[in-house]
């Protein structure tokens, strides 16, 4: 069975749903955990579930998942030093990395055996608002957005020790005003994709899995055809296969959709879908048939059926969570 959960910022909450082999979403549960809860993520072994908590008193919450029924236990919480826009596992889920937009810092903290998160080992300052902090596939190096400072920051990792090593010779450098904000890697691990906040551009990054080195492929916008005013873009998806991207932006409520071309990696743009208001995050099942986008404004999530020969998006499937949703992991 497939569980889904939704971090709620404003009810303090975490929704759990089940999500069945034809894509039907059923409510399972709600855990109340207090204070504003927003980035997850999930273990590599898809055993726990780990959420920071950005109000005071600022932690790292360790929730151990039943394999059988999706709902979570709280196996405890540990102190973090700054409000984390953004968390994620090393992939071998002995670490966790945390990214703090308001205090330009990133965190390392190791996870024990059991799951639970101990105390931050590791403290580096950032430019400033730091934003997103993912390990490549290889596991040696960590990628951290810059939204202030522009850039796309690089990190050597050692696995067994846990260490972050800053390598700002390859760092990337953004355009003016750009705003680096959330990124992925593709399933080959040869590309970067890099979404923009403040000027909704998206950018397509050649990436040396042994160097850590960043080239520059192409810039396309994500934003529907005329938009006007403030851009406002928020996360980034790829599908399992590789063969398409979306991304989100708040202000127009709409999923930009992008057809990958294998080899190149280049982009090129399938249209745009309005979804729920003021979409923050959304997630692709492991089958990449389904997509599922939260509403921070409209306090519902919607499921929507991936076509996987055009990428485009099908509404099936509308429901209400918790209080500006915010996040969306989903448990394979």
């Amino acid at each position: 069975m497939t569980f889904v959960y939704v971090s709620n910022a404003d009810s303090g909450d975490i929704s759990v749903l089940s999500l069945a082999a034809g894509g039907e979403l059923t409510p399972v549960d709600t855990l109340a955990l207090g204070g504003s809860l927003m980035p997850l993520a999930l273990s590599p072994c898809q055993g726990f579930l780990y959420v920071a908590r950005r109000s005071e008193p600022m932690a790292l919450l360790s929730l151990r998942i039943d394999p059988h029924s999706g709902r979570l236990s709280l196996l405890g919480e540990t102190g973090l030093p700054a409000s984390m826009a953004y968390v994620s596992t090393d992939r071998s889920g002995r670490f966790l990395f945390a990214a703090s937009y308001p205090s330009h810092q990133i965190t390392v903290s190791p996870i024990g055996p059991d799951g639970q998160v101990g105390s931050v080992q590791q403290t580096l300052g950032t430019g400033p608002n730091a934003h997103a902090i993912l390990a490549a596939p290889s596991n040696r190096h960590v990628l951290v957005t810059s939204l202030g400072g522009g850039r796309l920051m690089n990190f050597e990792f050692d696995p067994a020790s846990g260490q972050l090593s800053p390598k700002p010779a390859a760092d990337w450098i953004a355009r003016p005003g750009a705003g680096p904000r959330h990124f992925c890697f593709s399933p080959c691990g040869r590309f970067v994709y890099l979404l923009n906040e403040l000027d909704a551009g998206l950018d397509v990054l050649a990436f040396d899995a042994h160097s850590g080195q960043l080239r520059a492929l192409q810039t396309i916008s994500s934003l529907p055809s005329g938009f006007s005013g403030k851009a406002w873009a928020a996360d980034i998806h790829i599908t399992p296969d590789g063969r398409h991207l979306y991304t989100s932006e708040r202000n127009s409520s709409t999923l930009a959709i992008f057809k990958v071309q294998p080899e190149s990696g280049l982009l090129s743009s399938l249209g745009h879908v309005p979804v729920e208001a003021q979409p923050r995050g959304f997630a692709i099942d492991a089958s990449g048939q389904q997509l599922l986008v939260v509403g921070q404004q409209s306090h519902h999530l919607g499921r929507w059926r991936i076509d996987p020969h055009t990428g485009q998006l099908d509404l099936q499937q509308r429901l209400p969570v918790g209080q500006n949703p915010n996040w969306v992991e989903i448990r394979a």
